[in-house]
């Protein structure tokens, strides 16, 4: 690493150690939905209050109980009957995914871009993430979907600090470099500090961890296969990775060769999954 990208390094762990380096916080709206789902005596009136209130949001999760993902025999044109097919848990999860859509915004125009093609990737990640659960595991597809959401959180602080010191905007090697070697650990520290479950909480680190041994496949391993499929045939050095030794292949019993978007089986649940998220 360059001694411009180390001492960037070195920069943002002492501001994240001082408190000096301010974390993303959720959306209000996020944060108040995931209080709904944690309260034992909250009810599909009380989500649909909190949701109502917000009406992108609202007409999202109403497109989502519309999904042909979930198959409904007829459509569904209220909040509160959306919520009743959804559930409060799955709800909760795709809200919030939904709602954190608007973290990706800065002022300067380059790292606009940069956040948006973040969250892009992260839609196109959860997507895929999605299916893989729906089709490879009894895991829940909602929280899979949140799982890929998240997988790059950490990218935001550091394109916050990129934003406050001009330079690294006009040294794109070295912002990837410490976006490479940080997000990760800082991904971590943000979801801990949102009081995510322990099964989300350390996505950020352990999808890249390829070579990790457990024992049965978790949320990790879907968006760590949904990361490497999302990056197939394109320049990204993801695609070079030899997946063949990523172990999380073996244990979502796939074909480490496989291109999910060019499955007959998967190519309509994969449409519709990417269709969630806009």
């Amino acid at each position: 690493m360059s001694q411009i990208a180390e001492r960037v390094r070195q920069d943002i762990i002492t501001a994240i150690k001082t408190d000096q380096l301010v974390l993303p916080t959720l959306p209000e709206v996020a944060l108040k939905v995931r209080e709904v789902a944690d309260d034992p005596n909250s009810d599909i009136e009380k989500l649909a209050g909190v949701i109502g209130g917000d009406a992108a949001l609202s007409a999202r999760i109403i497109r989502v109980a519309n999904s042909p993902l979930l198959r409904a025999s007829r459509a569904i044109e209220d909040l509160k009957t959306a919520l009743m097919r959804l559930g409060i848990s799955y709800t909760c999860n795709i809200a919030t995914g939904l709602a954190m859509e608007q973290m990706f915004q800065a002022t300067s125009d380059l790292i606009d871009m940069r956040m948006r093609e973040v969250w892009s990737r992260s839609s196109e990640v959860a997507g895929i993430s999605h299916v893989l659960c729906r089709h490879y595991t009894k895991l829940r597809p909602d929280q899979a979907t949140l799982a890929g959401l998240i997988h790059k959180i950490g990218v935001l602080p550091i394109l916050t600090y990129a934003e406050d010191h001009p330079f690294l905007l006009n040294d794109s090697l070295t912002l990837d470099k410490v976006i490479d070697e940080l997000h990760a650990p800082i991904g971590d520290l943000i979801l801990r500090t949102w009081g995510f479950p322990e099964e989300l909480s350390h996505i950020p680190s352990q999808h890249m961890d390829f070579q990790r041994k457990i024992p049965k496949a978790d949320y990790a391993d879907i968006v760590t296969v949904a990361m490497l499929q999302s990056y197939a045939g394109s320049n990204s050095p993801m695609a070079q990775v030899d997946c063949t030794k990523v172990t999380a292949f073996e244990r979502l019993g796939l074909d480490p060769d496989i291109q999910i978007a060019e499955s007959e089986d998967l190519s309509a649940d994969m449409e519709a999954a990417m269709s969630l998220l806009l």
